[in-house]
Order: structure tokens, then sequence, then C-alpha cells
């Protein structure tokens, strides 16, 4: 897995509950995981349908299409406590934006009060040899719920919302004359949060982390395949839970103690699955791909593939092989994948040599073991 942008910590108050620098470089990766893949070019049929992790639909199209995603998340896990235990939830999801691109067909000054109007929306524009296309790009959000008191065994609930906006980028040729535009648009996103503990034992608590989609959405737009992608405009995408509590420790739930294992058991995740992060259980993470407790950024990644399910080393050389139009398609297509081809076509061979093999976790040879 590759690293991406993001915080290196929650906090409460006016200072830090715990740092999670190690969980928020795993959660970067299924941040994107899927985003792009291989071979990276929008025109290929892989990157036609993006975001199949995490996605939470609005509940007026889940309710019209059976079988199509959830509206919601829910992660549910033990934790330890303390009368001092306080947890911190974050709900992290991509956004997915519009862009559209627009040939202009009139003189802006003849245009009616809205700016796009002077457009004409094209599959594909060529300014000074640079291809301009449309495709679905992706901002990050994050909603966080803060001093929960778990001993309290109560449910608390936050709604939160992002508007909708319309951003344009004009479009000059090298004489400064306006040819088109970028129109890059976001729907309106509206959600809960809801944070509750159950006592289960002695000082463990079943702590659940639910969200669910309350963006409108009229239902009726989404009955073909090819309306998918408006759905997706109203929806939370590649979504995934980060939990932490101060003062109490979680408990793993892919290998519990025995003594919790029925209680552990119990608990209801839906489309996602929390394992541990980092040290001390002071962290966990429910992502919608499976992971193993305490999964690692291997150090010699060299930055995000967007595919956690690879080998870097593979992929690194795949894209090197990729033709000088392929290349030119990445990088006048999306700002995240242009970073990513030129990271990889900057890799010394020393790094490369990294990415082949490594030996990890031997210990030593004791003299007469068998």
């Amino acid at each position: 897995m590759g690293t991406g942008p993001g915080a290196t910590a929650f906090e409460r108050g006016g200072g830090a509950i715990v740092n999670f620098a190690q969980v928020e470089e795993i959660a970067d990766a299924v941040l994107y995981e899927g985003y792009m893949l291989y071979p990276y070019r929008p025109s290929a049929v892989k990157n036609q349908q993006r975001w199949n992790f995490g996605v939470l639909c609005p509940e007026s199209h889940s309710a019209s299409q059976p079988g199509s995603e959830s509206p919601c998340m829910q992660t549910e896990c033990l934790l330890r406590t303390t009368p001092n235990s306080r947890v911190t939830a974050r709900i992290r999801f991509l956004q997915i934006v519009q862009r559209l691109i627009g040939r202009q067909r009139m003189p802006r000054s003849e245009a009616a009060h809205n700016p796009t109007d002077g457009l004409e929306f094209v599959d594909r524009l060529e300014v000074d040899r640079r291809i301009y296309r449309p495709l679905q790009e992706a901002v990050e959000r994050a909603v966080t719920y803060e001093n929960f008191d778990p001993t309290l065994f109560d449910t608390r609930a936050m709604d939160f919302s992002f508007p909708s906006d319309e951003l344009i980028e004009e479009l000059c040729d090298a004489r400064g004359d306006l040819t088109g535009a970028i129109v890059r648009r976001r729907m309106g996103l509206a959600g809960t949060i809801k944070i509750g503990a159950e006592q289960c034992g002695e000082n463990i608590v079943k702590l659940t982390v639910r969200i669910e989609n309350r963006s409108e959405f009229e239902a009726a737009k989404a009955d073909s395949t090819a309306s998918r992608d408006a759905v997706l405009l109203h929806s939370l995408v590649s979504t995934h839970i980060i939990v932490g509590v101060e003062d109490g420790a979680f408990v793993s739930s892919l290998d519990p103690p025995p003594e919790l294992r029925d209680a552990s058991a119990a608990c209801e995740n839906i489309g996602a699955w929390p394992v541990l992060v980092g040290d001390n259980a002071e962290a966990m993470l429910a992502s919608p791909i499976i992971l193993y407790d305490d999964p690692k950024i291997a150090p010699e990644s060299a930055g995000n593939l967007f595919d956690g399910t690879e080998i870097d080393e593979i992929l690194s050389l795949r894209i090197l092989t990729l033709t000088d139009d392929e290349k030119a398609e990445i990088r006048q297509s999306d700002e995240r994948a242009r970073e990513l081809l030129e990271r990889t076509e900057s890799i010394p061979n020393e790094q490369f040599l990294k990415l082949h093999g490594v030996l990890r976790g031997l210990a030593p040879f004791k003299e007469g073991a068998q």
C-alpha cells in the first residue's frame, strides 16, 4: 500500500486524544483504494466505473433498487473501559466531483446570468495540444464525533452536511482567448453519525459506530445502470471509520480472548470490519477492505498506487512500459494520476531493488535447534 495526505491526530478540546499517525497512513491507502487503477487512463475500461468500495448511497436509491449499495455502514467491537475512558470516532470518505468540459460557444458578455450558459459541454476539448475530458474527481471529507463517554451506556447522534457548489476554471489558448472552461460540480451531502455503548461485562462495553447517508436524491433517476454516476454524486464513497480511545483499550475482533469470544461474535458489522491499528490497542480502523490486525505501510513504498491488492514493484514497472501517448493521457486527466506517473518515472534503480523483496522478522540462529 502507498500513502496519501491525511491528518496525524484527532483533537479533543485543545490537545490530542491519541496520536493516530499510523492509523491515518493505513486509512489514506483505504480512502483511495480503486480511485484510479492501472493503466490509470480515464479511457481504460476499468476506470469507466469506479469506487466499488465503501459506497453509501442515498436511502431512496437503496429502497428503489434492491441489491444496490447500502445507505449505511456500521462497526461494532468490544472495548475495555475505565471511569475516565473517552472515545473519538472519525468518519472519512470521498465526495465525488463531476468535472465537465465546456467549449465556449458565445462571448461571455452575451451569456445569461449563469456563466455556464455560454458553454457547450463536450466529450473532448483540445486547447494548444492539451486534451481535456470530463471525468469524476473526488475531495476528501471527514466528520468527527468527540468526547463520547462509553461508561454511560447510551447512544448519541450527530448530523452533518456539505453544501452543493460549482467551480468554474476558464481555459484560454496561447493568445489569451477564452476557448472553454472546466466546470466542477458537487452535490449536497447529508448524513448522521450514531455512536453508542452497551455493557457486556465488568469494564467491557460493546461500542457501536454507525454512519447513515441521508442525502436527498430522486429515486426515479436510478432506473438504469448508466445512472450510477448520478447516484455516486449523492453518495459517500470509500467510507471508513476510525475510532480511538483515551484511557481504554480495544479488544481484537479477529482474535478475542476466550472469555470474550461469544460477546465478540455477537457484534454486528455492516460493510466494514474493525481491526486494531498501532500500539496499546488504542485505535481501531473499520474499512470496507479486508485487513488484519496491526496493518502497516511498507517502508519501501514510494507512495499510493491506488491499488493495495497489488505489489508496488509490479505496478511501478508496468507504469514505465506505458507508451508516450498513454502517459500523455494520464498527465492531462487527473492531478493525482499525474503525480503518480511523475513519481514512478523518477524512482531510482536503488529504490526498485528495495521493492523487489525484503526479509523481516528473522530470528537469530540457535546452535542445536531443530
